[in-house]
């Protein structure tokens, strides 16, 4: 179990048995970060949307990909629906950089919280 078994939204709770050590929006995730030096991965996404859950099942659920994250970034899960001023921060500078956009939405962050890929 992650950081997410006590949170209020449904889908940030859905997410609370993946092997990904996932935490959520705020000062925690990014204190993490900076103490391991690390970027931080933004997932955004939200109960309804089918691709999310696609994503989780084949790559959150999945032993060795989320040792490899776990490793490699500070895991943050938001849900759109709880927090649009996240998500629309983050969508504008993911379709900024790629010049597409939806959901579900990864973003990689500096421990600052600035977009540097999506």
């Amino acid at each position: 179990m992650n950081r997410l078994a006590n949170e209020v939204s449904p889908y940030l709770r859905q997410h609370k048995d993946n092997p990904v050590d996932w935490y959520a929006w705020g000062d925690d995730a990014f204190a993490a970060a900076t103490d391991r030096g690390v970027p931080i991965l933004l997932s955004v996404g939200y109960s309804a949307c089918h691709w999310c859950h696609v994503m989780a099942h084949e790559c959150f659920e999945d032993a060795e990909v989320a040792a490899e994250m776990n490793s490699r970034f500070v895991n943050v899960k938001v849900d759109r629906e709880e927090r649009p001023d996240v998500d629309a921060v983050y969508m504008e500078a993911v379709q900024a950089l790629t010049g597409r956009g939806g959901w579900p939405m990864t973003g990689f962050l500096t421990p600052d919280g600035k977009t540097f890929y999506g």
